[in-house]
């Protein structure tokens, strides 16, 4: 409900200045009195808008309606209607309220059927399909009445029912088989024709599958709805397995996978080595596992881990964009990459940059987009988190966010740095307060669709007296709760489990990991704030349960037609 306050003009006043006064805007003032002009008089009484103080904001200089709306991740339309603006001008000082991000449970549409309304006209109208619709509603029949109720889907897909089952180019048993599918493998819906499924493939290519090998399902927004990029990895010691178990058990629930096992050459930077032992075909392998459940297969490309450590990173950067020529034979050699293994894209994980190297990295991300447009290669990008331009963390500052995206496909931000760095004190790698802050950020200089936030599912075991922190996966922190008996507490502000112990030399630890809640509240605000999903860091570390919870209570989308 609106709440007025009653103000009579005084000698001096404008609409300016008492807009200025409440920290409201002149067209809200204007639109409740009804004012035709800006002129008012001596004596005259306005009703004038009261704003809750949490969700307004005062125009600054150089802002514009469009960079306001971008900054709370909200549309200029919804911005308007909030303030009842009757145009896009806006002044600095005054106050507009923000209206609250809508996710898609918010925005899920209930239809009421009206005199001439058909199934199809109303899926047309919604984007969806009527088949969708009919899935939804439990409908027997397309045929409808006046006034009857009726959920809108916000995402259909098609689940294959069969062990092995073909997409066709075209709908028909007569059309190029493209592509063979698993049991379980999810498709999203595009269309439909006669008796079958128009769907939309791993590498972003439409295909048609019969409704005799799979089974429609439709989604209303009520739970997170969401893609799932997850990290895979080889083996990390006894106590960090690969990610090859976890992997292949929940290809359900994985949109990408992003293989880690690839890095940017010491040797020579406009090259890519392997990182780790592995053969060629073993990566093929887990491609075509993939791809036979319709998930997205991306090289992740990384310079981390080099013996001699940091700065050497810094360094074989540093070459890598030293030159256009160099940059050229990378980007090639990154779609030589994608082709050896049948591969969709990648996904660059460069992290260690010196900061004088930002408008270079910039330049070699365009190359990368550029050779990779042409070819139809995906192309994601991971970068450090920030909060905003002015971020103090060294590590961020060489990414410049409202340029580097643009060439991309998709903009990873990997937001486990709050805690567990040298120095850091224990604490949540990601609590949802900098989760919300980061993504806020990254909203207000790109597309929200274009955004996946990184997550981790791992932990840290701190040593108070050493001020060192330990890798935890899961099943290490659950071990050490069990060890010396202690309870896990959920902590409610960060949203995070944590448990506090005293080891066997009588040093004190906290361990600060994730489990099914974190990772779900972490899924719900990616849901409400509108994003495309969450990534994983990584596959064979996390809590088990969290691929029930993502089958239960959430909606996992695959992808759409969008590279």
């Amino acid at each position: 409900m609106r709440m007025y306050d009653r103000y009579i003009v005084q000698p001096g006043d404008s609409l300016y200045t008492i807009a200025r006064k409440y920290k409201t805007n002149v067209d809200g003032i204007k639109y409740a009195n009804r004012l035709p002009t800006n002129t008012i008089y001596i004596g005259q009484s306005l009703a004038v808008p009261v704003h809750n103080q949490r969700n307004t904001y005062m125009v600054q200089p150089g802002d514009s309606l469009s960079t306001i709306a971008a900054k709370f991740g909200v549309s200029m339309k919804e911005l308007r209607k909030a303030n009842q603006l009757q145009s896009n001008f806006v002044y600095i000082g005054e106050h507009f309220v923000i209206p609250e991000v809508k996710n898609d449970e918010e925005r899920q549409t209930e239809y009421v059927v009206k005199a001439g309304d058909s199934l199809y006209e109303i899926a047309r109208r919604y984007n969806t399909t009527a088949e969708s619709i009919m899935v939804l509603n439990n409908l027997e029949s397309p045929d409808l009445s006046i006034g009857q109720r009726l959920r809108i889907p916000v995402y259909s897909d098609v689940v294959v029912n069969a062990d092995n089952a073909n997409i066709r180019q075209r709908p028909g048993t007569a059309f190029n088989t493209i592509a063979q599918m698993d049991r379980g493998a999810r498709l999203p819906l595009i269309g439909v024709q006669g008796d079958w499924y128009k769907v939309a493939l791993f590498n972003g290519d439409p295909g048609w599958i019969s409704k005799t090998v799979s089974t429609l399902r439709a989604f209303d927004g009520s739970v997170p709805t969401l893609q799932i990029l997850g990290y895979y990895t080889l083996s990390e010691g006894p106590t960090l397995p690969s990610s090859y178990e976890s992997f292949v058990t929940n290809t359900a629930n994985i949109s990408q996978n992003g293989l880690f096992l690839f890095r940017i050459s010491k040797d020579n930077p406009t090259t890519i080595e392997k990182f780790g032992e592995f053969t060629d075909e073993e990566v093929r392998q887990l491609v075509r596992i993939g791809h036979r459940n319709n998930v997205k297969m991306l090289a992740t490309v990384h310079n981390l881990l080099y013996e001699e450590g940091v700065e050497l990173a810094k360094q074989v950067v540093h070459e890598l964009v030293s030159s256009e020529e160099n940059m050229n034979a990378f980007a090639l050699n990154l779609a030589r990459l994608v082709e050896r293994y049948g591969l969709d894209g990648v996904d660059i994980d460069i992290e260690d940059v010196l900061e004088e190297d930002r408008d270079r990295l910039t330049q070699l991300y365009r190359v990368i987009g550029r050779v990779f447009d042409e070819r139809g290669y995906f192309f994601s990008t991971a970068v450090p988190s920030k909060t905003g331009p002015e971020d103090p963390s060294v590590f961020a500052k060489p990414f410049d966010y409202p340029n580097l995206h643009q060439p991309t496909d998709q903009f990873v931000i990997m937001l486990y740095n709050e805690h567990g760095w040298p120095g850091s004190g224990p604490g949540p790698v990601v609590s949802i307060g900098r989760m919300e802050r980061v993504l806020r950020y990254a909203m207000s200089v790109m597309p929200k669709e274009k955004i996946v936030a990184a997550v981790s599912v791992f932990g840290f075991d701190f040593n108070l007296e050493t001020g060192r922190a330990a890798y935890a996966s899961f099943d290490r922190a659950m071990a050490l709760a069990e060890q010396y008996n202690k309870e896990i507490i959920f902590d409610e502000e960060t949203q995070t489990p944590m448990f506090a112990y005293t080891d066997a030399n009588g040093v004190n630890h906290e361990v600060w990991f994730e489990n099914r809640a974190s990772i779900k509240a972490k899924a719900e605000l990616a849901h409400r704030l509108g994003i495309r999903g969450l990534a994983l860091w990584r596959l064979g570390m996390e809590d088990e349960s969290i691929w029930d919870m993502l089958e239960n209570e959430a909606v996992v989308r695959k992808h759409g037609l969008e590279q």
